[in-house]
């Protein structure tokens, strides 16, 4: 005979005993109070890596970590250089033990890089004349280690010397919350960005029409606001010393429904490449090494902007089926999305004589995240043999001290290594260590062909 205790869970739920569980009926202001609620417990979560000043502050790294990680140099030959250059930065603390600040070792390296030993590797390579590489991170399927895996990057190229720029295009703000950024609405985001774009088109189209003796079309209050904001303005600085920001907050996903309907009413507005001209207009990508693109998880507006703007797209999985069919998904959407754009443009274009327009990216890598390699190797080798050369030979594998970084709004490399053991941190550092040395290898290959392109002429 079977007991009642040995049944599912599901069995013998009362209908009465349930409905007395339940509250009074839920109207929409409940949700107004768990937002505030959320709001509260947000704020109080992301300060956990924040100093007791309410600021956001990068740790200094030790001598061990300098010439282990980021400047090629014994520890011995460092000290005698410093003790040799007593206007070097010198570090804090006591005997061998220095620890430096990122500015500190960023001058550090400047010194190597010129007195150095000439074949070691002091500065990351960065060809002249050249602009930004702009990389986005995308994936309509929420949850696969997309922020984080953008943020990572950030702080490993900045940590290599690069000058990074961060634009969060989630309105969720993750990765604004990560840097320590503050927003407080969407004049704050890139959505000037857009509409000033549009304001200038429809300048453009007004210029026409006048000349032809037609009336102008309006601009409303929000595009003649847009036109006056300075896209540098909205480019706040980091805890980190060459890591900048454009950041995100809730108002973003306005952005959504308002670039339809300007697109509705001026269809030979290119929306799709909004983004794209407001960085190399205003020359933003001229004052950065690389530039990264942290998308919201679906292709609207938003991640079509960043898609068309970007030189290099990552888009992160996790090694299960559904993330596999969902990515796989994400590039016949690329595929409908840009090819139906390029049709419709080339039919004008082919109209009045003009050269056809192509998208095209330096090159597009699907990186597994979160791997456990005991239960996911069988399933990462399918996915490895679909997805081809479009994948990254490197997993990147779900550590503690990564999951230990997440709860900590913060990433691994702003995790101090004393926390940990000295062999868990290295683990978890190599986790995205590894990550960068593909991606930076795909970034100094564009460049390079870049920069014999233009000797070509």
């Amino acid at each position: 005979m079977t007991s009642s205790s040995d049944l599912p869970p599901y069995f013998g739920i009362d209908p009465e005993v349930a409905a007395s569980r339940l509250a009074e009926p839920i109207d929409t202001t409940r949700f107004a109070k768990a937002a505030a609620f959320a709001s509260r417990g947000r704020d109080d979560l992301a300060r956990r890596g924040y100093a007791p000043d309410g600021k956001k502050r990068l740790r200094k790294f030790s001598t061990w970590e300098v010439c282990r990680y980021l400047i090629p140099v014994n520890s011995a030959h460092l000290r005698r250089v410093l003790k040799q250059n007593p206007d070097l930065p010198q570090g804090t603390g006591e005997s061998g033990a220095k620890w430096f600040t990122l500015e500190e070792v960023l001058a550090l390296r400047e010194h190597f890089a010129v007195e150095g030993a000439g074949w070691r590797e002091y500065k990351a390579w960065r060809p002249e004349g050249l602009p930004a590489k702009i990389v986005a991170v995308a994936n309509f399927k929420g949850g696969v280690g997309k922020t984080s895996t953008a943020a990572h990057l950030a702080m490993s190229a900045a940590l290599d010397g690069y000058r990074v720029l961060v634009i969060d295009l989630d309105s969720q703000g993750s990765m604004t919350s990560i840097m320590g950024g503050k927003v407080t609405d969407e004049w704050q985001t890139v959505f000037p960005l857009l509409a000033c774009d549009y304001a200038r088109h429809v300048q453009s189209e007004n210029a026409v029409r006048t000349a032809a003796g037609q009336a102008e079309l309006p601009l409303d209050e929000t595009l003649t606001e847009a036109l006056e904001v300075s896209p540098r303005n909205l480019i706040q600085s980091t805890h980190w010393p060459n890591i900048d920001l454009i950041g995100a907050q809730l108002n973003l996903y306005w952005a959504e429904f308002q670039v339809p309907v300007w697109r509705m009413q001026m269809r030979n507005w290119a929306l799709w490449d909004a983004l794209g001209s407001a960085l190399t207009e205003t020359g933003i990508v001229n004052d950065y090494d690389i530039i990264l693109l942290d998308t919201p998880p679906a292709l609207g507006y938003l991640t079509i902007n960043a898609l068309s703007a970007a030189d290099i797209l990552l888009v992160p999985l996790g090694a299960s089926f559904l993330e596999f069919d969902s990515t796989g998904r994400f590039f016949d959407m690329i595929y409908s999305t840009f090819a139906s754009i390029e049709e419709g443009e080339n039919r004008t274009r082919r109209a009045q004589g003009l050269p056809e327009m192509r998208f095209e990216w330096d090159a597009v890598r699907a990186l597994i995240t979160r791997f456990d390699a005991a239960q996911q190797t069988d399933l990462a080798n399918v996915i490895q043999a679909y997805f081809g050369d479009f994948m990254t030979t490197y997993r990147q594998e779900l550590t503690a001290m990564v999951g230990q970084a997440g709860e900590q709004v913060s990433g691994i490399y702003e995790t101090d290594y004393r926390d940990f053991n000295r062999d868990t941190y290295v683990r978890g550092r190599e986790t995205f260590d590894r990550t960068w040395a593909e991606v930076k290898q795909v970034i100094l290959g564009a460049w390079w062909r870049d920069q014999k392109m233009a000797e070509k002429g």
